[in-house]
């Protein structure tokens, strides 16, 4: 799991209670650290009981914050808090790092002698002078809460996830290796356009420079045979030929010099038909192996499939799949098949995973050149698909679904599992009208939320998904219900 460093503005207004400030000021950092957070915060020799309240707190918690670099700011008003020192401590970081703010609960029912915070009515202050100079933020789903309520420990994993996915997805590396299959528009993309808006870098290898590289390597060097040995723990090869395998473990340790040297966060990889007809394998083991160690990879040098799989395993810091949504089942209108040939990280399987031959490709170039799909059931539970795409004019747009893989007695080739969407076919006709490709990518667990605001809120895409009342507006996603 990937710490995260956050700084904290504990804004304070001065004619409030300094102590009880301080006192939501230390919760709140006691907090973050249990949610595995490195809080960043002023101290009590920096500012009035390590609060921001003045323009001189304002600008040396922004220093604080630009020196250490953090990748999201939570303001937490402790009080009514002074709405232009948090401003002033936002805009002077430079840093463009999601914010998320929230406002401390009073200490009781209000009397006459209560002291008081009235931090409700001055997060409403702090949010608008936030909009006032085009600061982007998040509200809690609990706006006023205490720091130690379950409800802010939920928020703070949540917007951890908003911020990993902000950060990582800009100034993101993809490699692309080989060009799209000619029959595929749908993995078309604007490269200038990723790299201008999202500051995306789309680094290129002829698919030719892998293939000679594979056939070049030596097949009995020590690091080709520490991966033959992984990739025979990793999935059943009994069955397949002992060159293919072979062949797949120079691939990867090929891939992995590409990543390490160009210091790659995904790939992208023309998978058919040309590795098959000149290398003689299928790359999809591979693939799935370099998944399940954080480094997705899609099918078809789909490099905004690569994108879509890279925001998913930054939200969940888990293994993520590129898939077809493939077919609706016929009983249920709700379930559909989420597939690919074999390239799903084995991470997802419920069932054995096993080498095969990709049957389809292997009616063209043969079944002794299309060894190296590994098959699987998925297992059951919460997954999250998300999809980025461009429209005509360059502006980005994504799906993102909450759904669950569940058992069914249908059955197929190939890595697949039945998802459930509430309201697929509304879904799918928004898809349709929403101009969104086939290819989707997919994780486990439900980060529907967070991948939801950083496209919608941070990175100025139009999101949709099922059930939204305002299609194309940034609106909460309701959990999926488990």
């Amino acid at each position: 799991m990937q710490k995260i460093a956050m700084g904290l503005i504990a804004a304070n207004r001065g004619f409030f209670s300094d102590e009880l400030a301080a006192k939501m000021r230390a919760a709140t950092i006691a907090a973050m650290e249990k949610a595995g957070i490195e809080a960043v915060a002023p101290d009590e020799t920096m500012t009035n009981a390590g609060t921001v309240g003045t323009y001189a707190e304002a600008k040396a918690c922004a220093k604080l914050f630009r020196d250490r670099g953090v990748q999201g700011i939570i303001v937490a008003a402790v009080n009514f808090g002074d709405e232009q020192s948090v401003a002033v401590a936002v805009k002077e970081t430079g840093l463009n790092v999601p914010v998320l703010i929230f406002a401390c609960q009073e200490e009781e029912a209000l009397t006459m002698s209560t002291p008081r915070r009235d931090s409700f009515c001055g997060l409403l202050s702090i949010g608008e002078a936030l909009r006032q100079i085009d600061a982007k933020y998040t509200v809690a789903r609990v706006p006023v809460c205490f720091p130690g309520d379950a409800s802010f420990a939920e928020e703070l994993q949540r917007f951890s996830a908003v911020c990993r996915v902000v950060n990582g997805v800009r100034g993101a590396r993809y490699g692309q290796i080989g060009a799209r299959p000619n029959d595929f528009w749908t993995c078309r993309f604007d490269e200038k356009s990723l790299q201008a808006r999202l500051g995306v870098t789309t680094v290129t290898l002829d698919l030719s420079e892998a293939i000679g590289a594979v056939e070049r390597m030596d097949p009995n060097a020590p690091e080709v045979q520490e991966a033959v040995k992984a990739i025979s723990g990793y999935t059943d090869v009994a069955s397949a030929p002992g060159e293919a395998v072979n062949k797949q473990a120079r691939l990867e340790v090929f891939l992995r010099g590409f990543v390490r040297d160009f210091d790659l966060d995904a790939l992208a990889i023309q998978c058919w038909t040309s590795i098959q007809a000149n290398l003689g394998i299928c790359s999809c083991t591979v693939m799935g192996r370099l998944g399940d160690e954080g480094i997705p990879c899609a099918c078809e040098s789909d490099i905004l499939g690569a994108l879509s799989m890279h925001s998913l395993r930054l939200a969940s810091q888990d293994s993520t799949g590129l898939a077809d949504w493939n077919n609706v089942h016929n009983d249920d209108p709700d379930l559909v098949n989420i597939w690919h040939c074999g390239v799903f990280p084995a991470s997802f399987a419920k069932t054995a995973p096993r080498m095969a031959v990709q049957e389809i490709i292997a009616n063209d170039t043969g079944r002794d050149n299309a060894w190296g799909v590994t098959e699987f059931v998925a297992k059951e539970g919460p997954i999250t698909i998300a999809r980025v795409t461009q429209d005509t004019r360059g502006a980005f747009k994504a799906v993102v679904v909450p759904a669950r893989f569940e058992d069914n007695e249908a059955k197929t080739f190939g890595a697949y599992g039945w998802a459930r969407i509430p309201n697929l076919t509304d879904l799918y006709r928004d898809v349709l009208c929403r101009h969104f490709p086939h290819h989707t990518a997919f994780a486990a667990g439900d980060v529907a939320d967070a991948v939801w605001e950083a496209f919608g809120n941070y990175l100025d895409f139009e999101v949709f998904t099922s059930g939204q009342s305002v299609p194309g507006m940034w609106t909460p996603v309701a959990p999926f219900s488990r």
